[in-house]
């Protein structure tokens, strides 16, 4: 059975590789849950962000009542999806006018660029107060914050830095990111990129699906990414 640290580590992992997840809000009067789809991106110490539009039911109920919980789902074509893995979020749901998350959900969802300044759309974040993760039959765990997010005081430096990193590894480097996705994450070939880099990993993205890399040890600086960055192009050429 794999630990509880094992479960926490998953469960980052899937929220950090989805592209969308379904948002759950509370309808003002009947006090129903209200389920909707919506497309995520993860802020540097891994809170969920999405950008929605006033005018969706959704975004009336979170102007009522903050509390929502996103669910995010890993089964994919399973044959048994509930064998799979899923983990549903838990918190309040703030806009939020922090440019970082801004850059960051439109890196891993470009298309939305061209609605993303319309006035009746927000960039808004989920305030992670704890979830609860299913990887499978008898494998499911309560997660608290501290599981959940990753600690980004002190990496201040690296995440300044994150969009210089991602245009000159996108630009300069592309060919090790190819060997990331294939060789170290499993994806199949293509055009792959890297969207996003935080303490703990980088995100990859090729035409609508996205894997994590994790890193070795956590960051803090520029400096110390390059030495993980070429440590894992170098274990992904040579994995002997």
């Amino acid at each position: 059975m794999p630990s509880r640290a094992e479960f926490a580590t998953d469960a980052r992992g899937l929220v950090r590789r989805a592209l969308k997840g379904s948002l759950a809000s509370i309808a003002p009067g009947s006090f129903y849950p209200y389920a909707s789809l919506i497309t995520t991106a993860t802020e540097a110490d891994g809170s969920p962000v999405f950008l929605i539009s006033n005018l969706a039911r959704h975004t009336q109920n979170l102007i009522h009542d903050s509390r929502a919980s996103i669910l995010f789902d890993d089964t994919g074509a399973a044959g048994d999806p509930l064998q799979g893995s899923r983990v549903t979020l838990f918190g309040r749901a703030k806009k939020t006018d922090d440019d970082a998350a801004r850059r960051r959900f439109l890196s891993r969802h470009p298309e939305a660029a061209f609605y993303a300044d319309f006035p009746d759309f927000a960039f808004w974040r989920l305030e992670v107060e704890g979830a609860h993760y299913i990887g499978g039959f008898g494998r499911i765990v309560d997660l608290d914050l501290s599981e959940l997010l990753v600690p980004i005081a002190g990496a201040e430096d690296l995440l300044a830095a994150e969009p210089g990193i991602l245009d000159h590894m996108n630009a300069d480097h592309a060919d090790a990111i190819q060997l990331y996705a294939t060789r170290l994450a499993g994806a199949h070939e293509g055009a792959w990129r890297m969207s996003g880099i935080d303490p703990e990993g980088c995100d990859l993205l090729c035409q609508g699906e996205a894997r994590r890399l994790s890193f070795g040890t956590v960051i803090a600086t520029p400096g110390e990414a390059r030495k993980e960055l070429v440590r894992l192009a170098d274990a992904a050429r040579d994995p002997d």
